[in-house]
């Protein structure tokens, strides 16, 4: 019998440095998926590898060897023995693989609970292994289940609709202050990765005027080029603060780089038009005074905690009905699954039938001498309605009974009621026999 598998490692069993020996490139992705599917005991499969996990997602009839097998490609593929990071693993089987996927396709699973960014990832991981001919049944209707699963998640609960990352927070208090961000421009102090970050945030929310000093002007010059911002150097801060609505800080200066009297100059010269400051450094960088200002709206990286730590709390509140849905479209899965347990059986069946029908057929026209070709078709026809007719009931049950939990119980009948273990080509050989004893 076919089972899923799942075997991984994740920011949950092993730290970045182990995490990081086993991420798979864009291009080496193609290469392993394809040395995975050529192992022993590995029907189908597929790799997701995310800054945050690397699983293997597998179908096999033998799942303890299929196991071995993933660990095995692992170790060759990355050079790595397997005992150093076996107590790293993890692995679900059967509906708990099921699951498990889906868990982490709606971002359940994930070290920020609703974060959006790993449907995509799970969506390229089966474009990958589907483009390369390692998925199959199972996997394809295992997948496409979990993008539904993940849609359903974020349209009826309230999981993903309220940030929770320091950055994205920062970006959806802007909104709240400026209506429109497209009309508005921003200046990023710092060109390090939470500046970086925070400002995508913003391009994405549709800011298209975006400034970036940084000390080392080499260096906003580097982050310019990719955000599709203006350089500009670091003594120039306080001539543009004039011109911009939005200003984030995330250097790594001992002092205060913004102080009340620039705020108030650069308020001043705007005649009084909101500001909006924030200030993810540590140490900080705009003097917390600077709050006090009227029109001038300053949040330091603990304001944008406050507010991340009660949008978790909103998501995990959200929890209970997200994984109401999971487990009942994982039933639904488990009973589709289950209902192709019968499909050999009925293939099965249907040959016996139809073997012993051409049998018969040849019997008959063996003794029917000089018979047309006209009487031939009426006779084959009739025959075909026949087994028709007789197999219409059982086969319909079977299909229906199968995806419950008798399903395996009535297959197994089946096999054993009509001996379909028994090779056809040896039911076939009796006939033969039979049909040569009764012409003699």
């Amino acid at each position: 019998m076919l089972r899923t598998v799942v075997l991984g490692i994740s920011y949950k069993t092993a730290p970045i440095e182990v995490r990081e020996l086993f991420s798979f490139s864009q291009e080496n992705l193609e290469s392993g998926v394809r040395q995975l599917k050529g192992k022993d005991h590995i029907e189908e499969c597929a790799i997701l590898s995310t800054c945050n996990r690397v699983e293997i997602y597998a179908v096999s009839e033998n799942v303890e060897s299929c196991l071995e097998s993933i660990k095995t490609f692992l170790s060759e593929f990355h050079g790595i023995p397997e005992e150093t990071f076996s107590p790293h693993l993890y692995y679900s089987i059967g509906h708990m693989a099921v699951r498990h996927l889906f868990n982490v396709a709606s971002s359940i699973d994930s070290m920020v609970v609703g974060e959006p960014q790993v449907l995509g990832q799970v969506k390229g991981a089966y474009k990958m292994a589907a483009s390369q001919g390692t998925t199959g049944v199972i996997l394809n209707r295992l997948f496409h289940t979990s993008f539904f699963v993940a849609k359903r998640i974020r349209t009826e609960t309230g999981i993903g609709s309220h940030a929770v990352s320091i950055s994205y927070v920062a970006v959806e208090l802007a909104k709240r202050i400026f209506d429109d961000l497209s009309t508005r421009s921003v200046m990023l102090i710092g060109a390090g990765e939470m500046a970086e970050i925070a400002a995508q945030h913003l391009i994405r929310a549709g800011i298209n005027d975006l400034l970036i000093a940084s000390r080392k002007f080499k260096n906003a010059v580097e982050l310019s080029e990719k955000l599709n911002g203006r350089a500009i150097r670091f003594d120039e801060v306080f001539y543009h603060l004039k011109d911009v609505d939005i200003v984030i800080t995330a250097t790594g200066s001992q002092d205060f780089i913004i102080k009340p009297n620039h705020a108030k100059e650069a308020l001043k010269l705007r005649n009084n038009e909101p500001m909006f400051l924030i200030d993810i450094a540590v140490p900080r960088d705009i003097d917390p005074r600077i709050g006090d200002i009227s029109d001038i709206y300053l949040y330091d990286i603990d304001d944008l905690k406050n507010v991340s730590d009660e949008n978790i709390k909103t998501r995990k509140e959200s929890l209970h009905k997200a994984q109401e849905i999971i487990i009942e479209v994982e039933k639904s899965f488990e009973s589709w699954l289950n209902g192709l347990k019968a499909v050999p059986a009925i293939i099965d069946l249907k040959k016996r039938f139809e073997t012993i029908k051409e049998i018969e057929l040849e019997k008959a026209f063996d003794k029917l001498e000089g018979i047309s070709e006209e009487d031939r078709y009426v006779i084959e026809l009739m025959a075909s309605r026949i087994i028709g007719k007789i197999l219409h009931n059982p086969l319909t049950n079977l299909k229906k009974e199968s995806s419950t939990s008798m399903g395996a119980l009535y297959v197994d009948s089946i096999k054993r009621l009509f001996e379909l273990e028994k090779e056809l080509l040896l039911l076939e050989e009796e006939e033969d026999e039979a049909i040569s004893q009764d012409r003699d």
